[in-house]
This record gives C-alpha cells, sequence and structure tokens, in this order.
C-alpha cells in the first residue's frame, strides 16, 4: 500500500468516554436527539428534526435499509449451562434470503458463548410460534476461521428460519450497552425504513429518522435512494492492535440496485451512516476493478481491505457507475451484489460521499478513523465539542452532520 497508511497508530484517534455519556436507551422520540452540525470550520447545535432544512436541495441522501435480524439463540443443556449462539451470516444456503425464508434445516456461522460446555452432542431449545410450541435444534457441523458452524432444524416446515428467529431470538444490541435486550429494543434498534433482514447490528445513524423527518425531506425535494448492506457483527469490535495494518476487517455482504447506481451518477451525495459510506466508496472501486477485469469469472466481486491504498487513479466517479451499470447489462441482472473489506482510514480520498450522517463512535475504532479520514484533525474538535454540550454517544445516543463546504 501506498504511504504506509497501514502504519497509522490507533493510539491517536481515541479520546475518553465517560460512562454516564453512552446512551443505554433511546429517546421517546427519535427525532428529538441532538445533532451537531459542522460545515468543514464551524461547529453549530440543532435538534434532528431540522434535517431537512440542514440538508440541501435537489441533493440525493442514500440509506442502508437492512433489516436486523434477532440473532442471538439461548440454549440450556441439562445440567443447566447456558449456551449462547450468536449467527453471524448463513453458510448454507449462502444466500441471506434462501436462507432465512427456508422451512427446513438451515447453516449458519456463529459464535458460541460458553463453547467450552458444549464440546458435542445437540442442543434443543422450546419455542411458541402461531400458537404452537416448536422445538429448534442445534448441532456443531464445522468451523469457519473464528466462528463456529451451526446447523438448525425444527419440527415444523410451515415455519421459516426468520420466523424461528422472531420467535425466539434475541435482539443483538452491543455490549457496550452493559445491559440485556428488552422488549422495546425489537422496535428501537430498527430503522424506520428496515426492509432486508440480515444484519447483526443496525446501522445506528439512521435510527433518528422518523416518518415525520422521511416526508420532510420529500417535501424539501431531497431525494433518497437505498443500498443494502448486512451489518456484521465486527462492528462492534474494538481495534487492539497498535498498527491498523494489524487489524482485520470483517467481510461485508452489499446489493445495490440498478435504479441506485442511476440515481448515483453526478450527484452530491448524503451517506447515512458509515455502512452507507462504505458501501458507496466500495462502488468507485468495483467499477475501476470492472474495467480492469480483475471480477471472478465465477462468484461475487469484492473489495478487499487495502485495495483503495494501492495505484492511485483519478477516473471519475461516473465512469465507475457505468462500468458497473455495463457489468449488471452483461449479467442480465438488476442487482449488483458484492462483499466488502474496505477500511477507511486518514488519507483516503473519497470519491462517492459528499456528507456523512453518523452518530459518535467508540474511541479506538475503525468508524472512527473514518471519520478522522473525512474531517482530517478536525475530529477532534468535534468530539470535544459534543462532550462539552452534553451530547449522548454510540448506538442510540446523538448525531452529527459531517458537512464540508455547507
Amino acid at each position: 500500500m501506498q504511504k504506509n497508511y497501514g502504519n497509522i497508530r490507533i493510539a491517536d484517534y481515541t479520546y475518553d468516554l465517560p460512562p454516564k455519556r453512552i446512551a443505554k436507551y433511546p429517546l421517546p422520540e427519535r427525532d428529538m436527539s441532538k445533532l451537531l452540525v459542522w460545515d468543514g470550520s464551524n461547529i453549530s447545535d440543532h435538534i434532528f428534526s431540522e434535517l431537512p432544512v440542514l440538508a440541501e436541495s435537489e441533493s440525493l441522501i442514500v440509506f442502508n435499509n437492512t433489516r436486523v435480524i434477532r440473532a442471538r439463540l439461548v440454549f440450556r443443556k441439562p445440567s443447566g449451562a447456558m449456551i449462547e449462539v450468536f449467527c453471524l451470516e448463513p453458510h448454507k444456503p449462502a444466500e441471506f434470503d434462501m436462507n432465512l425464508a427456508a422451512g427446513g434445516p438451515v447453516e449458519w456461522k456463529c459464535l458460541v458463548g460458553n463453547l467450552k460446555r458444549w464440546k458435542h452432542g445437540t442442543l434443543e431449545a422450546p419455542f411458541i410460534s402461531d400458537g404452537r410450541e416448536n422445538v429448534l435444534t442445534a448441532e456443531r457441523t464445522g468451523t469457519a476461521g473464528d466462528a463456529i458452524i451451526v446447523r438448525f432444524s425444527w419440527n415444523s416446515s410451515s415455519i421459516s428460519f426468520a420466523g424461528v428467529l422472531e420467535s425466539m431470538g434475541h435482539m443483538p444490541i452491543p455490549p457496550y450497552l452493559g445491559r440485556d435486550d428488552e422488549e422495546s429494543d425489537r422496535t428501537a434498534y430498527q430503522t424506520a425504513y428496515a426492509r432486508v433482514n440480515g444484519s447483526v447490528a443496525a446501522p445506528t445513524a439512521g435510527l433518528h429518522f422518523t416518518p415525520s423527518v422521511l416526508g420532510a425531506i420529500d417535501a424539501a425535494g431531497i431525494r433518497r435512494a437505498e443500498v443494502t448492506l448486512h451489518v456484521s457483527a465486527g462492528t462492534f469490535r474494538p481495534v487492539k492492535s497498535e498498527l491498523i495494518c494489524d487489524h482485520m476487517m470483517h467481510s461485508e455482504h452489499f446489493f445495490v440496485t440498478r435504479s441506485t447506481l442511476e440515481v448515483l451518477r453526478g450527484n452530491k451525495t448524503t451517506a447515512v451512516g458509515t455502512t452507507t459510506v462504505r458501501t458507496l466508496e466500495s462502488l468507485y472501486w468495483l467499477g475501476i476493478g470492472f474495467a480492469a477485469g480483475k471480477w471472478p469469472a465465477d462468484g461475487i466481486p469484492s473489495v478487499s481491505q487495502w485495495e483503495p491504498y494501492g495505484e492511485e487513479t483519478d477516473t471519475d466517479p461516473s465512469t465507475a457507475i457505468d462500468n458497473l451499470l455495463e457489468a449488471l447489462d452483461k449479467s442480465g441482472r438488476d442487482t449488483l451484489e458484492a462483499r466488502t473489506d474496505i477500511i477507511i482510514v486518514p488519507g483516503y480520498r473519497f470519491r462517492m460521499v459528499s456528507r456523512i450522517l453518523t452518530n459518535f463512535h467508540q474511541p479506538n475504532s475503525t468508524l472512527l478513523l473514518l471519520v478522522a479520514a473525512f474531517t482530517g484533525e478536525s475530529w477532534k474538535e468535534i468530539y470535544n465539542h459534543a462532550l462539552r454540550n452534553d451530547y449522548r454517544f454510540l448506538s442510540y445516543g446523538d448525531s452529527m452532520l459531517l458537512a464540508p463546504g455547507k
């Protein structure tokens, strides 16, 4: 990689976050949360419901429409030992929609809590669906990296695996909230526009939007578009290595329709959340890769962690999008499916994103590095302002609109 981006020290991107500043619950009215606005030089304080006025008319706001699945399953062995199985991503069938719609056995890559108490044999847990008692059985079948492959089966083919998760799963709220999930999290930890099942963490910048705010955005002539990136558990993972080059990103699956690609051409784009940022910037590099003949003959294309930091390119973003539209034409499909491991660190040159709406992130995280890449050293001033002015932090906290040149 050029310029030794990987030698960035994570210790240079941290701050003191008092536990009391971590929002354990959202506000009763989502759009009454605070909104910090940074215009490239100045900081101002607002309420989130003001966003339609603060956004530029005739601009484009892009959302991640993924929906959080109840991915945490709890089993108890006859001995009383509790085993928690956290479903990360589908293994067989590997496609999210096929796996979640299946009415029979499926396999998932999982993290398993208290694994030492589950060395062999099956686990069983009862659940109620449509007023009938059923039983979910879990069986270990192998490993995939750090994950355990678990085969799930249940005794009613009329129930999909998505239905199983809805009936007995727990919401995978972030561990830094320091509490168990509650009934209220089933709705609070979903965006108002969540549609496509698959995430094990919410794209939390979107939690502030309400039907009222979305309606005001439409009335202001601001266009909306959607992408789908299924957020992995890696979003919770702090960077533990001294240098960022020693940190490995988790690969994430995303989908972008032809209509979204078309509207992205030549538009000034506001990305809602870091997952949308990573999706949009990955599109650029996928377009470059397609033109260079780097896509695999079989399987889906992907962007590797450090790919954007190789050779410099001045290819226009619209050209990269045109390349992707050509790829769809050749495949006969209307939706681009890909994976990304992209990491965005200080020094990265943004191609697709003009503005970012995001929450306040953990110290020592790749999400904070992304913010620093967009704002430069101003990230320190932004976070210090938020700390001094009683902003609430992390998933259920307040947000900021990073709008240089506003």
